[in-house]
């Protein structure tokens, strides 16, 4: 960040990242919550398919916004198939980030409480499909 870019100065930059990553690694601070190394090939995948579903919850919410689609606002309880804290985390995010649905409450018996704009906007929840990827994305544990 000093705008210096001489070999050296650039090489002492690169050992030392390498030197604090191994002596993190040595003293086991590097955990799969903290820093899910392991999540990485799987989270190219979902993304685009998360990216494509807030694109059709866009279009879903502009059209009940123009009043082209009744709004039924609803709250359900979508059961969990998540093994890790961080599984649950994803699934409930993925849930905020669509839009037109909100993850309410991650309930301790596996139920994510969830609010959605429609009835409508429910049934892809319910139907299972974001779970199972995000199920399949945290791996076996």
């Amino acid at each position: 960040m000093s705008g210096v870019f001489e070999p050296l100065i650039i090489g002492l930059g690169v050992f030392s990242c390498a030197a604090v990553v191994f002596i993190a690694l040595r003293m086991d601070v590097i955990d799969h919550e903290g820093v899910p190394v392991h999540l990485t090939s799987k989270v190219l995948i979902y993304w685009p398919w998360l990216l494509w579903e807030i694109i059709k919850a866009n279009i879903d919410v502009t059209k009940r916004i123009l009043g082209l689609a009744k709004i039924s606002p609803t709250m359900v309880r979508i059961k969990t198939t998540q093994k890790t804290d961080l599984g649950l985390v994803i699934f409930a995010n993925s849930i905020t980030l669509t839009p037109g649905t909100i993850s309410i409450d991650v309930e301790k018996d596996g139920y994510i409480l969830v609010h959605a704009l429609s009835r409508e906007g429910t049934q892809g929840l319910e139907g299972g499909d974001m779970d199972r990827r995000v199920t399949g994305l945290e791996g076996p544990r």
